[in-house]
């Protein structure tokens, strides 16, 4: 997970759980939100469309959970003794979970999966992402990455990342396979900015890779910190150690065998796909459980 929900809500009003140096770390991440993006899609809606082999159905998102109420990102939760807001209930507006936020990058050219890869990033990209001097990872070693992904509202999207430059090739081939198994995203944005002071909401999502911080309660950085990391789909997955649960609204989804659109399911595809380039998943922990986390060393 990534920082505390809070960078991810600037930078997409999503969360990036505290993934990162272990468990801990993993915590603070999701606690933190990625930037929030312009709202839901305006692109009219499509029909169903045949997603695989097996001839499974993705269509676009209707009714109750699928456009975001009013009230999301500006309702603070009170902080506990753990240093997070107050875990509740799922609202029912959040307990299916499924609009799409607009692209914050220009729509890669083609109808089906594409990926432009640029290392070094630009300047111009680094300066509007969490690194400055002192991050463990050189700002000449992150890639900028574009990438297509399939929306909630069954079309396609264009997301960005920052990732470190030695698995930018193996993410994109990650990113092919979530295309064409037709996983939902919210949106896949660059987080902005971290600040784990920032009022907690408990309602952040997206999925994002590099935050430089801290892993929670260390003194060493986060393996988001250097860009091996990725968190996706941050409240269909959230993290939860003891009474901590990151998002804080996100309990509903707690419930692994409910599985809904955007979820990452054991001996799914999501797995497999992150799995073929050496990559472990935070839902395989022992002590906490950190399903949206994927990372190159498995902390």
């Amino acid at each position: 997970m990534t920082g505390a929900l809070a960078a991810l809500t600037l930078a997409m009003a999503a969360s990036t759980a505290a993934c990162g140096g272990d468990a801990e770390d993993s915590a603070r991440s999701a606690a933190e939100p990625f930037a929030a993006g312009p709202g839901p899609s305006s692109q009219p809606p499509r029909e169903c469309v045949e997603t695989r082999t097996d001839g499974t159905l993705t269509c676009p998102a209707t009714g109750f959970g699928s456009s975001p109420p009013s009230w999301l990102g500006r309702r603070e939760l009170p902080r506990t003794s753990t240093g997070y807001g107050e875990v509740r209930p799922t609202p029912p507006a959040l307990r299916q979970r499924r609009w799409t936020r607009l692209d914050t990058v220009p729509m890669l050219d083609g109808k089906g999966f594409a990926a432009r890869v640029v290392s070094p990033a630009p300047r111009r990209v680094i300066s509007r992402s969490t690194w400055q001097r002192g991050c463990p990872v050189g700002a000449t070693d992150l890639a900028w990455l574009r990438l297509t992904f399939w929306g909630f509202d069954a079309q396609r999207h264009t997301g960005e990342l920052l990732v470190h430059r030695v698995v930018a090739d193996d993410v994109v081939q990650v990113f092919r396979t979530l295309y064409r198994e037709r996983l939902p995203q919210e949106q896949v944005v660059i987080v902005r900015s971290y600040d784990p002071d920032a009022p907690p909401t408990g309602d952040g999502n997206g999925t994002g890779s590099f935050v430089c911080r801290p892993a929670t309660g260390a003194s060493y950085f986060s393996q988001h910190a250097y860009g091996l990391a990725i968190d996706v789909n941050t409240f269909q997955n959230p993290y939860q150690k003891g009474e901590v649960v990151l998002p804080e609204l996100a309990s509903a989804y707690l419930r692994r065998d409910a599985v809904r659109p955007g979820m990452v399911v054991a001996a799914g595809p999501v797995i497999d796909a992150f799995a073929r380039i050496g990559w472990e998943w935070g839902g395989y922990w022992n002590t906490a459980k950190d399903y949206q986390h994927f990372s190159q060393n498995g902390r």
